[in-house]
């Protein structure tokens, strides 16, 4: 029996197989820019940023962003594609950063749900840590209500109504995703000042896919305070 596949790599055969290359930016990043602007952030951390999809919409309306992403094929595929950011893109996940390094802004879209709670749940941790005093976190993941689909078995199931799939069908099978509850994002962030309150957003699949596709989206503010940690701009060179 061949060993499972991890999910860097699933995700490199999904980048050579053409994934997002032609896809427009999903509607967040304008509530992203407007909420950057609001603050007056101009420098930030892209948790996930593939290929570019949402990335560049950001980047060209204003925004240096950190690009990190554990697919190496997505950050090849992205330098290739502009070649002007190819020194702001890293291959790695959060740990790869150097400890105790902040941004103003903090951005992950559909890529916290990866791995089972606990995992999901660490991955917004490590996040969290990533944002300055006083800083944004937005934030786009997998939400209960969805109609999961292709086949998958249903993991883990959690009383707050949050669960974790195991895709046994289609380009994740394998892989283990999580879907968020409402509470289980409230309790995650509390503490922190909704600056876009949580809301979910529906998207209809197009065949040959079947039912909604439920995403939570939302934008928090870290309680100023505490302890100042190094800079990006300090830390990382550009």
């Amino acid at each position: 029996m061949s060993a499972p596949r991890s999910a860097a790599d699933v995700w490199n055969d999904e980048y050579r197989r053409g994934r997002y290359q032609d896809e427009p930016p999903v509607a967040f990043v304008a509530d992203i820019l407007a909420a950057a602007r609001r603050d007056g952030a101009t420098d930030g951390l892209y948790v996930g940023c593939g290929n570019g999809r949402n990335l560049l919409p950001l980047v060209d309306g204003g925004l240096d962003l950190l690009g990190l992403d554990i697919s190496a094929e997505a950050v090849r595929q992205l330098a290739d594609r502009r070649p002007d950011r190819a020194a702001r893109l890293r291959h790695g996940d959060l740990d790869s950063l150097p400890a105790r390094t902040v941004w103003p802004l903090v951005i992950g879209i559909q890529v916290f749900q990866h791995g089972d709670r606990d995992q999901a749940h660490r991955q917004v941790r490590a996040a969290q840590r990533r944002v300055a005093s006083g800083g944004v976190m937005c934030v786009r993941v997998n939400a209960v209500g969805t109609d999961v689909w292709p086949a998958h078995e249903v993991v883990e199931q959690a009383p707050d109504g949050g669960f974790t799939v195991r895709y046994t069908a289609g380009p994740k099978r394998g892989l283990d995703i999580h879907f968020f509850s409402r509470g289980e994002l409230d309790r995650l962030f509390e503490g922190w000042a909704p600056v876009l309150p949580l809301r979910p957003h529906r998207t209809e699949r197009t065949p040959p896919g079947t039912g909604q596709w439920t995403q939570w989206e939302a934008i928090w503010r870290r309680p100023a305070g505490g302890p100042g940690p190094a800079s990006a701009t300090d830390a990382l060179s550009r």
